[in-house]
């Protein structure tokens, strides 16, 4: 029995393609939505590639453009076929492309359907490329004067200013790191000495944040260096106090935006996805509604249309029963060249009698 089978006269068959037509042109504005999505998201990332560790965060907005594309010509293109539709004549120079072309859209929907999940899936990718990144790009703050990282410094600070955070995972990574460049430091007193000569690795560390932590709205003069000691400020215990300094981490802040806009992205991909399995289904029933005319030189007449000739638990056993015969026919033809090699190798022994 066929799956989802309907009965179609002319009108109703008319009235399916000009409906097709404009549903795949409709499919092309969608296709050109994804497309830029993916353009805006690569954008946003391309922004900020100096605190990320990799390009794999690239994999998302590339898909998306790569499917906008596809989706764009896929839909085009039948919305060529479904015009040509309505003209017997133009319709016959399509029919033996349609075959093919259906399992193109239908392998082009799987990818759509997977890449709308890979949208919601990549928040933990994007969390290790963001801490990796960060942590690294924190380490170059204080290289103002090297050729290739001068610029990192200015990217940190526009980074923790704009999106309100501070450091990796808070504003205490800032206490493990030298973030002063060393040509402010005056290594003739005796305090820079000193901090230098206590760490092992002859860093100069204190308890101090960049300017970009301060939280402009508190209501106390921002407090970024001698954070953790209370003696230093008047009425003041950096356990206790609401620290006048964002409390978030940038990877925090960074793997929210990024992965709620890349939640967003995956919703409106699947609302596509959708629009584009209907369109083929619709498209589906037209070409079968058109191929079982009993009598072409009556158009007039009706016929049916049906997504698939038999049901889907017949259709998937009979896909495998192809698979199975195309496995056996290949090895029957590898043992038919192994024979054949065989005997190729044997050579007749020729006796000389002198």
């Amino acid at each position: 029995m066929a799956l989802l089978k309907v009965k179609f006269n002319q009108k109703k068959r008319v009235k399916l393609a000009q409906g097709l037509w404009l549903m795949n042109w409709f499919s092309v504005f969608a296709g050109i939505l994804v497309f830029s999505m993916g353009l805006f998201l690569k954008i946003e990332l391309r922004k900020r590639s100096e605190v990320m560790d990799n390009s794999e965060s690239h994999f998302v907005p590339n898909s998306l453009i790569l499917m906008g594309i596809l989706s764009c010509a896929f839909n085009g293109f039948a919305g060529k076929i479904c015009y040509d539709s309505l003209d017997p004549a133009k319709f016959a120079k399509w029919k033996p492309l349609l075959k093919p072309y259906l399992a193109l859209c239908f392998v082009f929907n799987i990818l759509l359907f997977f890449v709308a999940l890979i949208c919601f899936l990549m928040r933990g990718s994007l969390e290790s490329t963001l801490s990796q990144g960060l942590k690294n790009g924190m380490k170059f703050y204080r290289d103002t004067d090297t050729p290739g990282r001068c610029f990192m410094k200015k990217t940190i600070d526009m980074l923790q200013i704009e999106f309100k955070c501070c450091g990796n995972s808070g504003y205490k990574d800032w206490f493990e790191i030298q973030w002063i460049s060393n040509r402010y430091l005056d290594f003739s007193s005796k305090e820079v000495k000193d901090r230098i000569k206590s760490n092992v690795d002859g860093r100069y560390l204190v308890d101090g944040v960049p300017f970009s932590c301060c939280n402009p709205s508190s209501p106390r003069p921002c407090i970024q260096y001698q954070v953790t000691n209370n003696s230093a400020h008047y009425s003041y215990d950096y356990q206790t106090e609401e620290l006048n300094l964002w409390r978030r981490g940038c990877r925090e802040a960074l793997l929210h935006y990024y992965s709620s806009m890349m939640s967003s992205m995956g919703a409106v991909v699947l609302l596509v996805w959708l629009f584009e399995m209907s369109v083929m289904v619709g498209l589906r029933l037209l070409h079968t509604s058109l191929e079982s005319i009993a009598n072409p030189e009556d158009p007039e007449c009706e016929s049916e249309g049906w997504v698939l000739e038999n049901s889907l638990k017949d259709t998937f056993k009979s896909a495998l029963e192809s698979l199975k015969k195309m496995g056996k026919f290949n090895q029957v033809e590898a043992g038919a060249e192994g024979a054949g090699g065989e005997e190729g190798g044997k050579t007749p022994a020729i006796t000389t009698v002198s």
